[in-house]
């Protein structure tokens, strides 16, 4: 295996075409990939300074066995690699000469990459942030169920959704801007929400859902105010939108919780989500001389 078995390309239609089937195979560990790799085909995968995403895959005899894409200034995504794979293309990337913010993968691909690039770049790595993917098995809703019902928010809610995407990202200790100038472009611009509602109508809890690709469904944010919590509407609300995933056809129903949060891991078990696999972001800091 060789550096130049990684092909690289700013074409996301060319790579999609390539690796496309790669990242249909396993549409639950892949399921980052394949929506972000769907949204910047559909919007466009370049940054507003003309930056371009660049997309990677691994590919010999005609067969891709990984993939990685880099979207400007952030961190590298890759799917599951092996200590030569990771070398490898820390060696093809590095030959860019241009600095990596940090790398974000299931925790062994992840970990094995960030000292493939210490190694050749001198870059420190830092774990900064972690992740738990879970699958659906059998929808359990939760019993009792808390009065109130599930309804799909409106145009007359893109404030309320706005504030609560930020809120939940403040929350998670995620940087990433959700004010309404910023909305279009954020990660959330493109998923469909859902409030939990109170019998008088009051929204008090709420989540999202991306686009099914590839048969596969991601539950993504699930935000309750603080003041709420406790009273079993987080769990309502995603039983709500996992079910109208499920009946929309997924396959494949996933969501990421924090695995430091026990009451969260503890809440999507009882309603059937099961752990798959653990992911790992880290950071990279470079001295004078790796930059």
């Amino acid at each position: 295996m060789r550096p130049d078995d990684w092909h690289l390309t700013d074409d996301v239609d060319d790579f999609l075409a390539r690796a496309g089937d790669f990242l249909r195979s396993r549409p639950a560990l892949h399921n980052t990939p394949l929506t972000t790799v769907e949204r910047l085909r559909t919007r466009g995968s370049g940054a507003p300074d003309g930056e371009a995403t660049v997309f990677g895959r691994l590919e010999t005899g005609g067969e891709v066995h990984a993939v990685c894409y880099r979207l400007p200034s952030r961190r590298l995504t890759v799917t599951a690699l092996s200590p030569e794979q990771a070398d490898t293309l820390a060696v093809r990337l590095a030959g860019l000469g241009r600095p990596l913010p940090g790398v974000l993968a299931d925790h062994d691909s992840a970990t094995v990459f960030a000292e493939a690039w210490r190694r050749h770049t001198g870059a420190e790595p830092k774990a900064s942030w972690w992740g738990r993917l879970h699958r659906l098995g059998t929808l359990t809703p939760q019993e009792p169920v808390p009065a109130g019902a599930g309804r799909a928010a409106g145009a007359h809610d893109h404030e309320r959704v706005v504030r609560w995407c930020g809120a939940f990202c403040a929350d998670v200790g995620e940087a990433l801007a959700t004010d309404p100038g910023s909305w279009a472009a954020s990660r959330f611009a493109d998923k469909r929400f859902t409030f939990w509602e109170t019998p008088d109508g009051t929204p008090v809890s709420l989540a999202g859902s991306t686009a099914m690709v590839g048969g596969m469904v991601r539950v993504d944010p699930v935000y309750t105010p603080a003041h709420l919590r406790g009273r079993g509407y987080a769990g309502a609300v995603t039983a709500e939108v996992s079910r109208a995933a499920l009946a929309a056809g997924a396959k494949h129903v996933v969501l990421y919780t924090n695995p430091a949060n026990p009451t969260s891991n503890a809440l999507y078990r009882r309603l059937g989500y099961l752990p798959v696999a653990d992911f790992t972001g880290y950071d990279f800091s470079y001295d004078a001389r790796a930059a």
